[in-house]
């Protein structure tokens, strides 16, 4: 019965995956046709615009080249009428004289006759400068220097075509990187195309693998005018369980198809303080806490009524930021009264502690501290959550941590079961704290150099949550960080710390 009942599960967990898959991919093909229509009308209008614009620029062309015509007929018309009239002038003259001439040459009277023949001399005299016309036309009927010929221009129109538009690159997974909260994207051109002129770069993060989704919460982040075929992001917060790549290419003129989206992970450990249970004296926020010597009795009711205010946005930071751990379980806050929650205690007396609100229970991870300058006396470490009320981190085999105090007398130590282990080292501006739970190790580091500061060796036997006493001061965190590569590196080489407090190292708890 049992066998069949799981074979039944599974084929309903495959089935229920199916569904979601091809649901999303309905939805994408919905998305795509309406892009389609409305990309099509938008190219529709475009197209006409770019038209309206040839049509506009050709009569503009028309329109001159008709006033140039205009302007030469008016210019030859003008000078011909101005030869006719000087020659009809001339002529009337000439004819005048001619018959004037003739008639003279009728008179009988000597006397008449030589008057008559001084008075043609004279006026003949006068129009030489009219016999002196040119009778050749100043301008010709020829007008063929404003004759057109658009055989090459309609050649060239009837070669008019859509834009070159640059192939989908191709983003190959393999030489992607995704380390130290950066992530490397790599891709190339299927083939060789030198009009290219740069790469838009689109991403987003995604709690699903697989195709990204239409209906997924985020938008897409852009980023313009990359020259090279990679690009790298770097101080990411990876508060999401995979991101979404998407690369296309341009040329001068437009943008091309984008490339096939790649989903990579980038799993890491997110979580807030749990402020349901941490020590009334401290005021805690997400990731920040910070000593409040006002706590108290009288503080009781107002700090629950916070707890509450604050659960709607802590429980929906459950749903949105969580890692890609793949077993630990956030308990919502502020979902049940405080002494319920887990059956967690709320820290008293002289334990000022704060717990994370999500336990770790396999795999590798790392975060980072930051303490206020003036901060007198912190602990950050791990413990599990059967940590009693009373208890302070280092003081008990349940929890393990590095303390600092800066009160009377600076002293720096590892606290595991009661036992302390100066270390001689400089307090960091900032701690790191990897914890492999499989590999039994809780390692802390100066979060900038990476040098390492102190190693417990021990076996996990229950899951654990990250701890933090505060006094007098304050301490903020960092989370949704990956194990960086030097810390990796360090893991795999001995350090000759590890086996220097043999008190407190090879620790194996019950």
């Amino acid at each position: 019965d049992n066998s069949q009942k799981l074979s039944l599960q599974r084929i309903i967990s495959t089935l229920a995956n199916k569904n979601d898959e091809i649901q999303n991919f309905i939805d994408t093909l919905h998305h795509t046709l309406k892009g389609v229509q409305e990309n099509s009308s938008n190219i529709l209008s475009e197209l006409d615009e770019e038209f309206d614009s040839l049509y506009s620029i050709l009569d503009e062309v028309k329109e001159s080249m008709i006033n140039c015509i205009k302007q030469e007929q008016a210019r030859k018309s003008q000078e011909l009428q101005s030869q006719i009239s000087q020659c009809n002038n001339a002529l009337e003259n000439s004819e005048e004289l001619l018959e004037f001439a003739t008639r003279s040459l009728d008179i009988k009277e000597p006397e008449e006759f030589s008057k008559a023949a001084r008075q043609i001399k004279d006026r003949y005299v006068t129009m030489a400068s009219a016999f002196r016309l040119s009778l050749k036309p100043k301008v010709s009927d020829n007008m063929t220097h404003l004759m057109v010929d658009f055989s090459q221009e309609r050649q060239m129109l009837q070669t008019l075509k859509f834009l070159p538009v640059p192939k989908a690159p191709e983003i190959d997974p393999v030489e992607c990187l995704v380390a130290d909260n950066s992530v490397t994207v790599a891709w190339r051109m299927p083939e060789e195309d030198n009009k290219i002129d740069h790469f838009i770069l689109e991403h987003r993060k995604t709690n699903f693998d697989g195709l990204p989704r239409v209906k997924d919460e985020r938008c897409w982040e852009i980023i313009d005018n990359i020259k090279g075929t990679e690009y790298t992001l770097s101080g990411l917060k990876f508060d999401s369980k995979y991101m979404n790549f998407r690369v296309r290419a341009c040329n001068k003129a437009v943008a091309g198809e984008y490339s096939d989206p790649v989903t990579l992970e980038t799993k890491a450990l997110n979580f807030n303080l749990d402020n349901s249970s941490s020590h009334l004296n401290l005021k805690v926020e997400d990731t920040c806490v910070e000593w409040d010597p006002t706590g108290g009795k009288g503080q009781e009711s107002k700090i629950k009524g916070k707890e509450n205010k604050g659960s709607v946005h802590v429980t929906s930071l459950k749903k949105h930021t969580r890692s890609g751990t793949p077993s630990p379980k956030r308990t919502s806050v502020g979902s049940r009264p405080p002494a319920v929650r887990g059956s967690r205690d709320r820290f008293t007396g002289e334990s000022y502690t704060v717990l994370g609100d999500t336990a770790i229970e396999s795999g590798q991870h790392y975060w980072e501290v930051k303490a206020q300058k003036d901060c007198k006396s912190y602990s950050v470490g791990v413990a599990y959550k059967t940590l009693g009320k009373f208890d302070q981190l280092g003081k008990t085999n349940t929890s393990w941590c590095i303390h600092v105090n800066n009160w009377l007398q600076n002293t720096f130590a590892a606290k595991h079961n009661n036992k302390v282990k100066a270390l001689d080292v400089t307090v960091p501006e900032k701690l790191g704290v990897f914890c492999d739970f499989d590999g039994g190790q809780l390692s802390f580091y100066d979060a900038n150099s990476k040098q390492l500061l102190y190693s417990f060796k021990t076996k996990f036997t229950q899951p654990v949550l990250p701890g933090f006493m505060v006094w007098c001061g304050g301490l903020s965190l960092s989370t949704g960080m990956q194990v960086p590569s030097a810390v990796r590196t360090l893991q795999k080489s001995e350090n000759g710390m590890t086996g220097s407090a043999s008190s407190l190292n090879n620790v194996v708890t019950q």
